[in-house]
């Protein structure tokens, strides 16, 4: 049997206007619903701590990291780095030249005086560790010492 919309939409309001208005149910349902809409309540109470809980746990957890970062791990000082650079290399140079006969007999002297100043400029960076002139400085005397080790054993016009 074919339905056309007309007949469909009389069909739908026959039924509806014959329908039983007041249907009672077989059993009482409302205790069920109620019961039903309690526990509901119970579950959303107990699941609306762990978002919080781990909400505070995050937040923690976070601040401990940053705490970690910024105050407790100190700062690279960059007079370390530096210096066990170029003592590294000054000491690499000694090793190297240590059976060579050198030029002059003062070089022993001059480098200690360099030494000398980079104790000083040391003590001075203690108190300001990023001063980027005195880093610089320490920078050029550190060279010195190296270019003096170098020019006392090894002379440009002994090279061909």
């Amino acid at each position: 049997m074919k339905m056309n919309k007309p007949n469909f939409d009389d069909y739908l309001n026959e039924s509806l206007n014959t329908l039983d208005k007041d249907i009672t149910p077989q059993k009482d349902l409302w205790a069920g619903i109620e019961r039903a809409m309690v526990s509901n309540k119970q579950d959303l109470k107990g699941t609306a701590i762990w978002p919080k809980l781990t909400a505070i746990a995050a937040c923690t957890l976070a601040a401990l990291i940053a705490v970690n970062l910024f105050v407790i791990a100190p700062e690279p000082q960059p007079v370390v780095a530096i210096s066990d650079y170029f003592s590294a290399q000054k000491n690499s140079l000694l090793v190297e030249y240590e059976n060579k006969e050198a030029l002059t007999t003062n070089w022993q002297t001059q480098l200690q005086e360099l030494e000398n100043a980079e104790q000083a400029i040391k003590q001075v960076l203690e108190n300001e560790p990023q001063n980027q002139a005195l880093l610089t400085m320490l920078a050029q005397i550190y060279q010195q010492q190296l270019d003096l080790i170098n020019k006392v054993h090894a002379p440009r016009w002994q090279h061909i």
